[in-house]
């Protein structure tokens, strides 16, 4: 397994699914940050969650150590078969998730030509793409 981590870029959360119960972070490309792509994490069967609006120098997400999941557990009432499931967001393990491995897209913006996202409409499309999940 591979953390996902994304420095020195702005996150955000773009939209929660209750009744899917999907979670979108997104990064947009800008002339801020000097950044030229578009990212998107999905999180899907989300049972509960900790976070922040936005996240203004990146995600890392990884799956949270046993002292952190020990914290968690006591704290949110998480049950111990759930340590394979709990997802730190970022590096001070501020935010997390209890839900199945995130997934990530990212593509150069300028491509993407009117699509909106990269999780709503055909995959893979039809210009260039990275991918990936936190198995």
């Amino acid at each position: 397994m591979t953390d996902f981590i994304r420095t020195g870029r702005l996150f955000r959360l773009v939209g929660f699914n209750p009744s899917h119960r999907q979670l979108f972070l997104q990064s947009e490309a800008t002339l801020i940050d000097g950044t030229s792509t578009n990212i998107e994490v999905h999180i899907g069967h989300v049972r509960l969650m900790l976070l922040q609006p936005y996240y203004e120098n990146g995600l890392h997400i990884r799956r949270a150590s046993p002292e952190e999941f020990a914290v968690l557990a006591e704290r949110h009432g998480v049950e111990p078969d759930e340590a394979n499931y709990t997802w730190m967001l970022d590096p001070d393990g501020g935010s997390f998730v209890v839900a199945s491995p995130p997934d990530w897209r990212e593509a150069e913006y300028a491509l993407m030509d009117d699509r909106e996202s990269l999780y709503k409409g055909p995959w893979p499309p039809d210009f260039p793409t990275e991918s990936g999940n936190l198995f």
